[in-house]
């Protein structure tokens, strides 16, 4: 029985490390998406392959629609955590590093933590304000050595609608528990990201109608890896992970997101990892864990 047990989460570990390094590895593939179109037409294109994908899990496993009203709902997570994050992240990164996005990107649970207990009423703790604090001030390293010392307008504005992207999907966490917990994370997942193409689709019509599209063997595998691997089945198998761990775990766990990102945007695009970058990023990685950790120890024995 103990034998078993050891190798099941064996398996989960394995299973989580790979998840993470393709989420890491796909920054790379995003940057690199951008000599070959628009941001816009390249999240369309990612998430559209990826809706596709998720429904079709849907359709093969039987999930069945989602009650109607509930499509309001998707419509609103869709928008918050598909089309707003990934327009502004795509946009963004046209003037920011990869490494350096995704660990803006993913100072998104210290956003959650915020509207946790401004919105769903979880406690404040001692351990939750010092990991704010920590992963806060980190930002500030990233954001303020660009701002005071780089001087570039336009990373910052990359900056600041990446920080903004991450907002955006810490409030699409926070009306998915208050509005949609109940439905079943495949249906919830296929169906936003369905609505949140067709959101990305507008945008594109908007602001990239008529800009040239290079669809070459490199363009059309960046799709296929961000869209079908790194979207659908990841976000699939994660789910079905997120069943068999706890919350804690699962959040410290993407916090291996960034770091992948920020080594793989150094070992493959040759990104400078400047001291401002690391000791900002390691400031917002421990301030992450301090809370999850820290934070959650206090509030349950407290309570």
């Amino acid at each position: 029985m103990g034998s078993s047990i050891l190798t099941n989460k064996g398996i989960v570990w394995v299973l989580i490390l790979l998840i993470t390094v393709i989420w890491g590895y796909a920054w790379v593939f995003m940057k690199a998406a951008l000599d070959f179109m628009g941001p816009f037409t390249f999240s369309a294109f990612r998430f559209g392959t990826g809706a596709v994908t998720l429904l079709l899990f849907v359709w093969i496993l039987r999930a069945g629609k989602p009650p109607r009203h509930m499509w309001k709902h998707l419509v609103v997570v869709g928008m918050l955590q598909t089309a707003i994050v990934f327009t502004f992240v795509m946009y963004g990164m046209q003037f920011v590093n990869a490494g350096k996005s995704s660990v803006l990107l993913y100072s998104m649970p210290l956003w959650s933590s915020i509207f946790a207990v401004k919105l769903l009423g979880e406690k404040i703790t001692p351990g939750k304000v010092a990991g704010l604090a920590m992963g806060m001030l980190g930002l500030v390293t990233i954001l303020g050595w660009d701002i005071f010392f780089v001087k570039d307008l336009s990373v910052i504005f990359g900056e600041v609608l990446i920080v903004a992207a991450a907002f955006s999907w810490a409030a699409s966490n926070t009306y998915y528990r208050l509005k949609l917990e109940g439905m079943t994370q495949l249906q919830v997942s296929a169906y936003q990201m369905l609505f949140g193409t067709i959101g990305i689709l507008a945008a594109t019509i908007v602001a990239e109608w008529g800009e040239p599209i290079q669809l070459t063997g490199a363009s059309i595998f960046y799709i296929l890896f961000t869209g079908v691997l790194a979207s659908a089945l990841c976000f699939t198998v994660w789910f079905v992970l997120l069943s068999m761990i706890d919350m804690v775990t699962a959040t410290l766990s993407t916090l291996l997101v960034p770091v992948f990102g920020l080594f793989f945007g150094w070992w493959i695009l040759g990104e400078e990892l400047t001291g401002s970058i690391l000791a900002g990023s390691a400031l917002v990685i421990a301030g992450i864990v301090v809370a999850q950790i820290f934070g959650r120890e206090k509030s349950e024995s407290g309570g």
